[in-house]
């Protein structure tokens, strides 16, 4: 039986329920970030989804503190890392050592061992120290020392990373950002909540008053009911119609993977549970068609911005393709 599966015999949660969890957190996070709760449904989608997210945008747009906020939101164990160019593997697994008084090697976990990684600026290491969470990320498992370790769930990594920025930086390698489930950027605040944000912060930081509204078991169990969100045959056609797409377009060098498309029905089950449905519709995979897809594709020739170009190409591809139109509670 699966960790999963035990946490949610241990505690049943219904799927009426969901909707109320995402509200909770959300309204939580809001007490600190302010005017995101687009990208907070986008991570709270993630993470009901076994999945991981990068946050890609310019310094000081709040990505770090929305990852604590969340961490501080669900009462589960959170470590961060900054990564730099001289982290090594090591540092993020862990190592044995020998302990003189035992006479024995004894294993110190590193930060990967946690509910909620927060890997900031992951960019920033070199190809051999990113490639150290792939097995981590994807098998919830490190192999250290020829032994392998399982990770506890949920293990959620939130990634941080400049995109403007390029000196002293390694970009991720595509079989990186394959593995995860989405990518968001943060964007700069309206003026009215730009106001908000001053005056929240006149006084305390409001981070340090923040309050965990429910328990990790409460995620594992959303998981476990957010599996049985119904989904018609006619939207796996839609999906699958979507991907073939990105593989047969002219500047895509390399489509999406299944991996992405497994992701993007994924994902789509876990923003119905959000919205308070019992059944996905085509909004909520064409809400979610950019951050899931555009991350995963490979563009031909040498475009100046890559993230801007593929987000537009996924944007017409969403345009240009018929959508279906069912019953979509019949099942």
């Amino acid at each position: 039986m699966t960790e999963t599966a035990q946490a949610s015999e241990g505690k049943k949660i219904e799927r009426s329920d969901i909707s109320r969890l995402a509200a909770r957190i959300r309204e939580n996070i809001s007490a600190v970030i302010i005017g995101k709760d687009k990208v907070v449904d986008l991570i709270l989608t993630a993470i009901f989804s076994s999945g991981h997210v990068l946050l890609e945008d310019v310094p000081g747009t709040g990505k770090t503190m929305l990852a604590r906020s969340l961490a501080k939101s669900i009462d589960a164990t959170f470590n961060r890392i900054q990564f730099t160019p001289d982290l090594l593997p090591s540092d993020l697994t862990g190592i044995h050592f020998y302990h003189q008084k035992s006479g024995e090697f004894i294993f110190r976990a590193g930060p990967v061992f946690t509910n909620i990684l927060l890997a900031d600026e992951i960019n920033r290491a070199t190809p051999r120290t990113q490639s150290s969470l792939l097995e981590a990320m994807e098998e919830r498992q490190v192999s250290i020392d020829g032994q392998t370790r399982t990770l506890s769930e949920p293990f959620f990594v939130i990634a941080t990373q400049n995109p403007v920025e390029t000196q002293g930086t390694y970009p991720l390698p595509e079989a990186q950002l394959d593995r995860f489930f989405l990518q968001l950027p943060m964007g700069y605040p309206e003026r009215s909540e730009g106001m908000e944000i001053l005056r929240r912060y006149l006084g305390d930081n409001p981070l340090k008053l923040l309050e965990p509204v429910c328990q990790s078991d409460d995620i594992l169990a959303a998981r476990e009911q957010i599996s049985n969100i119904f989904v018609h045959d006619s939207l796996l056609e839609y999906i699958m119609q979507l991907t073939e797409a990105t593989r047969n377009d002219d500047s895509v060098s390399m489509g999406v993977s299944p991996r992405g498309s497994i992701a993007l029905i994924r994902g789509a089950r876990s923003l119905a549970a959000i919205r308070g449905r019992s059944y996905v519709t085509p909004d909520d995979i064409k809400e979610l068609l950019v951050p899931v897809y555009a991350h995963r594709l490979i563009l031909r020739g040498n475009v100046r911005s890559r993230t801007q170009a593929a987000q537009e190409l996924m944007e017409n591809i969403a345009e240009s393709q018929p959508v279906p139109s069912e019953n979509w509670t019949e099942q």
